[in-house]
């Protein structure tokens, strides 16, 4: 079944810190958390995606018992009382080993197992990895970022990481590529990538997009992050068009709306 016509699923994103772009502090405690899990859930959410530290441009790290305190307890208690599939979004190989024995199903790192140790743990994990492309680190990644050509660049890396993975003893069937939206990249280049989404096929693993009230669609709508829907929305139907299989994302019931319509127009079964 070629990729593009493989279910689409949708990630909605729960961020238990206090300094995320768009929703910081608001699900920091694990009351708030898991009412807005539920709400996600109860929209249609397949997957959840619980991360403890903002990767946000400039934003401070967080120690490894930080991370813990915040996402074990949530992973934990969203394990026994929901069914949705969990994902760690962490660079930490303690945070991997810690999360996937609480629960959680998929590695969603930012760094691409790039951090010492993380390709081991990953591994020993056994659970779906995905692999985001980010040129530089949170903090100076939007300082000048630059490329040949930013898509064919963002292939060979992945192209690298996956052999890096596969010696590990990741299983490449195992392997989701999300070539990182806003992560180190200009305007122009998100759109580009966004234009060019179906080159990321060739490489025949599936896709995770996550564009949702990002800064690229403030900047053409000249919209506030609480003011992003519409764009947030725009982005996952386009981006769901081209392939992707899993679209991440804060607004869970509108984008998965979106993506009905997707699958219908794709599959022609309505």
């Amino acid at each position: 079944m070629p990729l593009s016509k493989l279910p689409i699923e949708v990630m909605g994103i729960l961020n238990v810190t206090p300094d995320s772009f768009s929703d910081g502090g608001q699900f920091y405690n694990l009351d708030t958390s898991l009412i807005q899990a539920e709400k996600m859930v109860n929209a249609g959410a397949d997957w959840l995606d619980i991360g403890g530290e903002s990767t946000r441009p400039g934003a401070p790290q967080v120690t490894l018992q930080q991370e813990l305190d915040r996402v074990i307890p949530v992973i934990e208690k969203l394990t026994k009382e929901f069914s949705v599939q969990l994902s760690i979004d962490t660079s930490k190989p303690e945070v991997m080993i810690a999360a996937v024995a609480a629960g959680a199903t998929m590695i969603n790192d930012v760094r691409a197992l790039r951090e010492p140790g993380a390709l081991t743990a990953a591994a020993s994990c056994n659970v779906k990895i995905c692999l985001m492309h980010m040129q530089g680190q949170p903090r100076s990644m939007q300082v000048e970022p630059a490329y040949n050509d930013v898509v064919n660049d963002i292939k060979a890396f992945f192209e690298e990481r996956i052999r890096q993975c596969e010696r590990a003893g990741i299983k490449r069937q195992q392997i989701i590529l999300d070539p990182g939206f806003g992560f180190g990249k200009t305007l122009r280049h998100n759109y580009e990538i966004l234009k060019r989404m179906q080159a990321f096929h060739e490489l025949n693993l599936p896709l995770l997009v996550g564009m949702s009230r990002k800064s690229m669609l403030g900047k053409v709508t000249g919209r506030d992050v609480a003011e992003r829907l519409a764009a947030s929305v725009a982005a996952a139907t386009i981006a769901a068009m081209k392939g992707a299989q899993i679209i991440r994302v804060h607004d869970v019931a509108e984008t998965k709306d979106a993506v009905r319509i997707v699958t219908a127009t794709l599959t022609g079964e309505c």
